[in-house]
């Protein structure tokens, strides 16, 4: 019975050995960016991962929330951060989980050929918003890409910003959900005092309320385009669309 004792072993250790080399020999092509051939045949963005959304910044310095723009049929490169706990990058579609860990920057890229909406969520659990922090990576034609990047994206900005990062706690209206109602607060017209509590927060003993500093690191650019929103939008029970 050794013979056989001998072949059982042999059988598993085999098939593993085999799944092994596979997966050694395809993870380079996982981790590392394909050469490019020309000026411009990749795609840079920057992820940043906030408690409890995505934030995408592109070459030209536009900005959009939860929803990554792509060109089909280009290599789109993927530097990936974390703004304050640890979350995890995963649209399983397009490529495995990839950590995104406050100090660190973690590398990955796709390419795909079908224009379509890709979708996934955040793979490691970092709070009580959890389930919220959902991500769409919309693929579009390279006209359309464009189209987007140089015009819409300003445009669809503080939107974004609302229903992104704001409404997930105060609701699409301000109405107030896990978070109070804010519809009718004057921190909306007050452009000093909204910049402060977005970017800081709150946290003070006595006082009701915790709220994240889900503003660390915005530009300009981006707290204009979220008090312009609001201005239009919510003030006075907008409909937050």
């Amino acid at each position: 019975h050794t013979r056989l004792e001998l072949i059982w072993t042999a059988i598993p250790v085999l098939i593993l050995a085999a799944i092994g080399a596979f997966v050694f020999y395809k993870l380079p092509g996982i981790k590392d960016v394909p050469k490019a051939r020309a000026a411009g045949a990749h795609v840079d963005v920057r992820i940043d991962a906030h408690q409890f959304y995505w934030q995408f910044t592109y070459p030209n310095g536009a900005v959009s929330i939860d929803e990554l723009h792509a060109p089909v049929n280009k290599v789109v490169t993927l530097a990936i951060h974390s703004r304050d706990v640890d979350h995890s990058w995963w649209i399983p579609e397009l490529g495995g989980k990839f950590d995104a860990i406050p100090g660190k920057t973690n590398h990955t890229w796709f390419k795909t050929s079908a224009i379509g909406t890709y979708r996934g969520q955040c793979g490691e659990f970092c709070g009580i918003f959890h389930a919220a922090m959902q991500a769409r990576v919309i693929v579009q034609s390279r006209a359309d890409y464009e189209r987007w990047l140089a015009s819409q994206a300003t445009k669809q900005l503080g939107r974004s910003e609302w229903v992104g990062v704001c409404a997930k706690c105060h609701g699409l209206k301000g109405q107030g959900d896990y978070g109070p109602k804010i519809s009718s607060s004057p921190l909306l017209t007050d452009r000093k005092g909204l910049e402060t509590i977005v970017r800081n927060g709150r946290d003070q003993p006595n006082v009701p309320g915790v709220m994240p500093p889900v503003a660390d690191g915005w530009t300009k650019q981006q707290l204009d385009a979220l008090f312009a929103y609001l201005g239009a939008t919510i003030v006075g029970g907008g409909s937050g669309r």
